[in-house]
């Protein structure tokens, strides 16, 4: 219960400096593969963002629509 709260609690600020508003949706698809990928990322200023994009041949095909969308 701890680790998902801590994990929703990290998802709500998951693209803190991002150009735009996360969804839902968005959050939920790329959540296993910040755990995966990017959980020692501290989220802000795009980091999270950066740091899925650099593992994007890696991740989900629902994250990596979310990352293009929000990819500069």
């Amino acid at each position: 219960m701890r680790a998902k709260i801590f994990s929703v609690a990290t998802l709500l600020v998951f693209f803190t400096g991002a150009a735009a508003a996360q969804t839902a949706a968005e959050r939920e698809a790329c959540a296993a593969d910040y755990q995966k990928f990017c959980s020692g990322v501290a989220p802000g200023g795009g980091r999270v963002l950066e740091c899925l994009a650099k593992q994007k041949d890696k991740l989900t095909a629902a994250c990596q629509k979310v990352i293009e969308t929000h990819q500069k």
